[in-house]
């Protein structure tokens, strides 16, 4: 009966898969074709196995099933397909283009199935970066605003200044409305907040302590109001007035790497300095001996020990040291009335110039334009990058926020993936797909209005959009310890971050440490259920010069495919990866790997040694960061970052109308993603649970 159930189930499954090719659809991929009856019935058993495994993130058996089903049908542009997938995710992504390229071969371009086959190729061959970055001569355009005004409705007025937040929205600081309004990416308003029962006076500028609190400078008002994360009121900072500490017209503001605020002081044409407890530090800035004075204070940034600060009647960009002292000018050509100074990631400095956005490399002091906004009248008082990759700039005399987009960003449009279908409560079917850039980029923000699911091409029923990635509150962690010969007598410093991990992780929700990874010369899991500190310690015997830290990075990364959106890899050692550091992965494959599969790369570095250029590229390409152990600040803020990392995951759950044949089926599922002037989709199939 076993034999005879099976051959009816392979034998039923390829007449589906005949039946697929005769459909007119485009869009979707063709049958498995030639060989005998019996290689055709394993192929197909096989092609099965490994569906299912892909879609319980086994990649390396997926990969097996899929080289098999080949073995039994080559050249069958199906398993082709999925074959690369599985290589993908796996970090493989040369041989994965080579599987698709081999599959586009047979399906043609000129298909359905073949154009979104090829444009998948194109970016996943071309990307080369990760973070949002904007210093490879790309131009934005404007592809999309947040209008102030809706027919005669007005939604706010003036404004003045943007903060964006890590879920993909933005603060908009209203100056003629009074008041601070946060609008998602589709570009609704969610939140509007007026301040106290007084409200706001002219509001101006607002920035984001360390801690989360917010500060906004209130123009009219000459103070600062001091806000929760949240945007609700707690105090003020400051009165009216000519004294230490005091304002006349406190325009734009800055919080540098210790948390100490700077204030714009554009009436008194000086800079006011508090301490994260709001305390009076000292002003700067106006006429001494060496520095020519302010004649029209306005944004100012704070970077690497240094603060800087435009003045656009001058149309030049000062430098000063923490304390005051003038260090000299940064640009003093190519500006025709600079506002706001913003830091983007890479340290390039973002200026907001009459209608234009610019870009300032600190080092070179190279300035070059990003964009232009609007027509001659427009005023850009404040640009920022918001958590997409866009420039989102306050359009002061239109009224509104213009977004703006790289411009091979706008011609390409998203990277959509369904990564993962779980049809185990069919005809209740869960997705799980990601939404990226085709930079890699995580996009963030957006809701059940951006996706549409279909199945053969009609609208998925009872569609829900589960909480998405970018929401989630905390974070997973798999600890990866370095066992050489030198964190062998490292082992005090071991147990100090174990506990100043441990201690991160108790003050977070919704995280937890998955496993604790040994990298000696075979990776092995620590138990560290019961005691964290002895997990990563570890005993003597483990440590060993033939470590291996390919190896060990590769079992903490698997350990995460099931764990929360937001998860991240942190390395403890040395920051020297010895000789046999990528003898079976290669560093590009390794980097790959994480970033495929929405995994971060941090790393905690003890001892005062370098660190090596192999730590700096995977935290680079995965927007993680390496810090030392023993730093003024701890390492506490690092773990608890991993919660703020961009997630790009949506997951959707829908009912499927289409038959399951005892779930013999090879069923459709399509996701088309929008948001303003740009757009993505996919395609997969996946089987339904057999009867």
């Amino acid at each position: 009966m076993k034999i005879i159930k099976t051959f009816t189930y392979s034998l039923l499954f390829l007449i589906f898969c005949v039946s697929l090719s005769a459909q007119p659809d485009p869009g979707r991929p063709g049958p498995v074709t030639g060989g005998t009856g019996a290689a055709a019935l394993s192929a197909a058993d096989e092609f099965r196995i490994g569906v299912m495994a892909f879609n319980r993130y086994s990649y390396n058996e997926s990969i097996l099933s899929f080289e098999r089903a080949l073995s039994f049908r080559p050249g069958e542009a199906l398993i082709l397909d999925w074959l690369g997938r599985a290589y993908y995710y796996s970090g493989f992504e040369e041989t994965a283009i080579r599987q698709w390229r081999s599959a586009l071969d047979i399906y043609r371009r000129n298909t359905g199935v073949g154009m979104l086959l090829n444009a998948r190729i194109e970016t996943v061959a071309n990307r080369r970066f990760l973070m949002p970055v904007a210093n490879d001569g790309v131009r934005y355009v404007q592809s999309g605003r947040y209008p102030g005004r809706y027919n005669d409705i007005v939604l706010y007025r003036q404004p003045t200044s943007v903060l964006p937040n890590n879920d993909g929205s933005i603060w908009i600081v209203a100056y003629g409305s009074n008041e601070i309004i946060r609008v998602d990416v589709n570009g609704i308003i969610r939140e509007r907040k007026r301040g106290p029962l007084n409200g706001f006076d002219r509001p101006f500028d607002m920035v984001r302590g360390l801690d989360g609190r917010m500060y906004l400078s209130e123009f009219r008002g000459s103070r600062v109001s001091i806000l929760s994360s949240n945007g609700d009121f707690i105090s003020y900072l400051g009165s009216r007035g000519l004294g230490a500490g005091q304002f006349i017209g406190p325009h734009y503001l800055t919080i540098d790497e210790d948390g100490y605020l700077f204030v714009v002081d554009y009436g008194n044409r000086r800079i006011s300095k508090f301490d994260p407890d709001g305390d009076f530090i000292l002003s700067f800035g106006l006429r001494n001996a060496v520095f020519p004075g302010m004649l029209s204070p306005t944004g100012i940034a704070a970077n690497n020990g240094k603060i800087y600060v435009a003045d656009n009647v001058a149309n030049t960009i000062y430098m000063f040291d923490p304390n005051g002292n003038y260090l000299g000018p940064l640009a003093a050509e190519g500006l025709t009335g600079p506002e706001s100074l913003r830091f983007l990631s890479d340290g390039t400095l973002l200026v907001a110039d009459l209608n234009r956005i610019l870009q300032i490399d600190v080092d070179s002091a190279i300035v070059r334009e990003l964009g232009a906004a609007g027509g001659e009248r427009t005023r850009i008082t404040a640009a920022d990058m918001d958590r997409n990759g866009n420039v989102v700039a306050a359009n002061f005399n239109a009224g509104e926020v213009a977004v703006m987009t790289r411009f091979d960003d706008l011609a390409s449009g998203f990277f959509v993936q369904i990564r993962n279908v779980n049809s185990q409560r069919f005809p209740q079917v869960r997705v799980e797909l990601t939404v990226e850039d085709r930079l890699r980029r995580p996009i963030v923000g957006l809701d059940n209005n951006n996706f549409l699911l279909t199945e053969n091409n009609n609208p998925a029923a009872d569609q829900i959009y589960l909480a998405p990635g970018f929401s989630y509150s905390g974070g997973d962690i798999s600890l990866l310890i370095e066992r050489s010969d030198i964190t062998a007598n490292m082992r005090d410093a071991l147990t100090a971050a174990s506990r100043d991990i441990n201690r991160a992780m108790n003050e977070m929700n919704n995280s937890k440490i998955v496993s604790v990874i040994s990298a000696a010369g075979q990776p092995l899991r620590e138990r560290h259920a019961v005691s964290l500190e002895n997990a990563v310690r570890g005993t003597a015997a483990n440590y060993t010069q033939r470590w291996r830290f390919d190896l060990g990075l590769r079992l903490a990364a698997t350990d995460l495919l099931t764990a929360a959106p937001k998860r991240s890899v942190v390395y403890v050692g040395s920051g020297s990866l010895g000789n046999l550091a990528f003898e079976q992965y290669s560093l590009s494959e390794m980097a790959s790997y994480l970033a495929n599969n929405g995994i971060v790369f941090n790393a905690i570095i003890l001892g005062g040694l370098e660190i090596s250029e192999g730590i700096e590229y995977l935290c680079r390409e995965t927007g993680g960061r390496a810090m030392h152990l023993y730093r003024p600040r701890g390492i506490g803020e690092l773990i608890k970052g991993v919660a703020e990392n961009p997630s790009g995951v949506y997951t959707f759950t829908y009912n499927s109308r289409l038959p399951s044949d005892f779930g013999r089926a090879f069923l459709p599922i399509e996701a088309e993603v929008y948001l303003m002037e740009r757009s993505g989709r996919d395609n997969t199939f996946y089987f339904p649970p057999l009867e």
